[in-house]
């Protein structure tokens, strides 16, 4: 592996007529994945990917625009938590808050939203996994959130320090703000392919440590010039990592490397 896309959905149906195809062109190129199941559902197809493939990886957790449709949820967190038994779950989600998705200012709808998501904090720090949180115009609340989970220790059968809280926020589209906070709770930003046509990227990359973020696609969505509006897939990681390089004024392999060891040091993903 000499690249990673630490966020696809190559088990969405965009990819259903030649999901195999493609996956086998992502390892050939060196190219490792991280696929990021939403529900209970897909959670089970992102692993059973993994399981069938190598350099596939995944994450396991229930999106927040998913939330409301959960009857129990203490039931679906006890099936993720038995999918955690295997080694290629490396993270708890994609969880979070998500307010652009709720029409209005729906108090039950992030009430909802919360309470799912602080099940999947609680559930990552019992079985010792980061997060990979979604974000959408929510910012303020998630690192409140993660500030409060940090400055206390959770009984969960047994005591779990706050001090173990780890993440990504995903397809990170926040402020230098925002990332000044989260590098304080030892979380990490990733960028996609809007970075490489958003001009309000450059001051984001520019202030974030090399060491503090990592490439993506979110793949089908947002695909990075030259490919825009076509499919995405994980092998356009590529372009991001091009384009990190050329705002940091650094070389392509160093950036590349450099992301692998984050990936390593985040999600204990061997390469």
């Amino acid at each position: 592996m000499k690249y990673i896309d630490i966020h696809a959905h190559l088990n969405f149906s965009d990819f259903d007529d030649d999901r195999e195809e493609v996956i086998q062109r992502t390892i050939k190129n060196g190219m490792g994945v991280i696929n990021i199941g939403t529900d209970i559902e897909t959670s089970r197809d992102v692993l059973n990917l993994a399981k069938t493939h190598s350099d596939l990886y995944c994450g396991i957790g229930i999106h927040p625009t998913e939330a409301h449709k959960i009857s129990n949820i203490d039931s679906e967190i006890l099936i993720l938590k038995e999918m955690t038994v295997d080694k290629k779950v490396v993270c708890i989600g994609e969880c979070g808050l998500d307010y652009f998705h709720i029409k209005g200012d729906s108090r039950e709808y992030k009430d909802i939203q919360k309470n799912v998501f602080t099940k999947q904090i609680e559930l990552a720090l019992e079985v010792d996994l980061p997060l990979m949180i979604h974000c959408r115009d929510a910012y303020f609340t998630v690192i409140e959130i993660l500030k409060e989970y940090k400055n206390r220790t959770i009984e969960l059968g047994n005591k779990f320090s706050g001090k173990n809280l780890r993440g990504n926020v995903h397809f990170f589209a926040g402020t230098v703000e925002d990332i000044k906070e989260l590098l304080n709770l030892d979380f990490t930003v990733s960028f996609t392919g809007v970075a490489t046509f958003a001009p309000q990227y450059r001051e984001l990359i520019e202030f974030t440590p090399i060491d503090k973020m990592h490439a993506e696609t979110d793949s089908p969505f947002v695909a990075p010039v030259p490919f825009r509006g076509k499919r995405n897939e994980p092998i356009y990681t590529l372009e991001v990592i091009k384009k990190i390089a050329e705002i940091k004024k650094m070389d392509f392999n160093d950036v590349a490397n450099k992301l692998l060891e984050n990936a390593n040091s985040l999600f204990g993903i061997a390469f």
